[in-house]
């Protein structure tokens, strides 16, 4: 017998004092905290206990009983479900707020800098339609080929059509080309025995020029009839510049697999970021709000500070995004990506946009700044823009080392960004302010952007 004070299958009625950090709604039955979905602080709900553990149980909401002045109607109960937008239920204001704590939170509890100021995360006018990239998995549901979502936690496809953070022309073109692969009667993928061959439809679209790409993700390299399916896409959709089918035949949660055939056009399609032209490839990383990217990019460019006079090291350059919107204010910068081919992508878009004083290397961060500074070229400000696991600690010693002016630190995880600053302010940096940018409105996650400069001796 446990001697928590609920069970499972239990209905009751509880109080939500706070949220998760995942969004979920938090209520305390006797110290025991439990975890519900679709609900807000300060709202009073009937629920039932899904599951108890140790130190805390899960809940469902069967009926709000009393509601949040914050709760606004959802665009799709299925969103919840699969978790693709769990904030929807949250009025946009306060979503911004709930950010701006996080990323407070973590600065007190993690980095333990509680004077640092953080400031207002900065939002959207329509903080929906803003991605320019969707990665749909395919299945079939009542014999159909059916395109989709996950349900959390499963690999249950949900069946949908509008996704509404989307920018609303990805939505159609999925829509289009489900119907001509359902036309040619192309085999849907089965996860289960590895059979079947269209795994996933992946579209990503221009913000600023409208080109866009269609990458089909196949278990096999065979595609029939492909002599039909290619003009079909292009017809339906003239705006498509590349076509490319990506293979991957292994079993796995791993979308993209190591073959590209080019069925159309070239492996890339163009945008931009303010004056400069980007080319993206089917497997870049490209920043999937482009609106709000610039907004970031413009905050990078005003902690970087730059005259004319400065050295720039932009850690993580991946295409080069950031480091080319700085180049013109720069002396020169220096671009490190350990992945070749985006520093292929890097070149090119520097070639692009007849930039001459941005230099891309491969390798990693830790290792190529030691090598600038043995040539005697030593940084006055390194950007980094590292994925959620945060910064190398070799890398972060390397900084430490090298003691740049000033570091601008682009994060998508307020977690290793609170890590990451505490050993740098250790290794004799000051963090000046951290400013959270919104490119992920009705999720939870948070970008933001920290200014360091070099204590004073």
């Amino acid at each position: 017998m446990n001697n928590f004070p609920v069970n499972k299958n239990e209905t009751i009625e509880v109080d939500i004092i706070d949220l998760t950090h995942e969004g979920m709604g938090v209520a305390k039955v006797d110290g025991y905290p439990l975890f519900i979905e679709n609900a807000l602080p300060g709202e009073k709900v009937e629920i039932k206990v899904l599951k108890v553990g140790k130190s805390f149980g899960y809940g469902k909401v069967l009926t709000i009983l009393k509601s949040s002045e914050d709760r606004v109607p959802v665009k799709d109960a299925n969103f919840t479900k699969v978790g693709i937008s769990p904030l929807q239920h949250l009025a946009y204001g306060a979503q911004l707020t709930f950010k701006t704590d996080q990323v407070k939170n973590v600065m007190q509890r993690v980095a333990k800098l509680p004077d640092v100021p953080v400031l207002d995360a900065l939002g959207m006018n329509n903080p929906w339609g803003y991605r320019n990239k969707a990665q749909i998995p395919v299945r079939k549901i009542d014999d159909k080929l059916q395109t989709g979502f996950f349900r959390k936690n499963s690999h249950d496809l949900i069946p949908l059509e509008h996704f509404y953070i989307q920018d609303p022309k990805i939505d159609e073109a999925v829509i289009k080309i489900r119907d001509i692969m359902r036309r040619y009667s192309i085999k849907p993928y089965n996860e289960s025995d590895n059979t079947g061959n269209l795994r996933h439809i992946v579209v990503r679209r221009g913000y600023h020029t409208g080109e866009m790409m269609v990458v089909l993700i196949t278990r096999t390299p065979k595609l029939f009839p492909t002599s039909k399916i290619i003009p079909d896409i292009l017809e339906a959709l003239p705006e498509v510049v590349s076509i490319v089918q990506n293979v991957n035949s292994k079993k796995t949660n791993v979308i993209f697999g190591d073959e590209t055939i080019l069925l159309h056009g070239e492996d890339q399609m163009i945008d931009t970021i303010f004056d400069l032209k980007f080319e993206i490839s089917s497997r870049s990383f490209y920043q999937v709000n482009p609106q709000q990217t610039e907004v970031m990019y413009n905050k990078v460019k005003e902690y970087a500070a730059l005259t004319g006079e400065e050295v720039v090291v932009d850690a993580y350059c991946g295409i080069g995004t950031i480091g080319l919107t700085l180049a013109k204010d720069a002396k020169h910068v220096y671009g490190v990506e350990v992945i070749e081919e985006a520093v292929k992508n890097a070149e090119s878009n520097a070639k692009l946009n007849n930039i001459t004083n941005a230099t891309f290397t491969a390798g990693l961060a830790e290792e190529a700044l030691p090598r600038l500074i043995e040539n005697d070229i030593k940084p006055n400000v390194v950007i980094v823009d590292p994925p959620r696991k945060g910064l190398e600690a070799s890398l972060v010693e390397t900084l430490i080392e090298t003691k740049p002016e000033r570091i601008v630190y682009v994060s998508c995880n307020p977690a290793t960004l609170a890590r990451d600053l505490a050993l740098l302010v250790e290794g004799g940096f000051e963090v000046k302010e951290v400013q959270p940018v919104d490119n992920f409105p009705q999720t939870t996650h948070i970008e933001s952007v920290t200014l360091l400069t070099k204590a004073v001796q």
